[in-house]
């Protein structure tokens, strides 16, 4: 199946629903982000490649963890936690697509908004 043009003025606007860096795309070779990623593949991941969009997700995953739990401060009551967790606004990790962020609520659990 071939991809078509989304609209005739902009041929090259398709829809995707990727939101996550491609760590071998060379559009990002030059980021901090794609430099930092590649250093804790080769730290921690002996059994993988550094393609592996499954590491890539939990690296972003993990990410969103550390910013939920700055938020919380001192605080580290499962209460508090969840609570940071419901309250994260337009936070952009760094191996997330530009335009890709994570924002939660109390009634919204899906963290990524693209």
């Amino acid at each position: 199946m071939a991809l078509k043009p989304a609209a005739w003025k902009t041929p090259w606007a398709f829809i995707t629903a990727a939101f996550l860096k491609d760590a071998n795309d060379p559009a990002w070779k030059d980021e901090q982000a794609t430099n930092d990623w590649q250093a804790f593949v080769d730290k921690y991941n002996r059994a993988g490649s550094k393609d592996d969009s499954a590491a890539v997700f939990g690296y972003a995953a993990a990410e969103t963890l550390a910013q939920v739990l700055k938020q919380c401060g001192n605080d580290l009551s499962r209460e508090n936690v969840m609570k940071q967790a419901a309250a994260l606004e337009d936070y952009q990790g760094s191996i997330l697509l530009l335009g890709s962020k994570s924002a939660t609520g109390p009634w919204n659990f899906r963290p990524i908004n693209t």
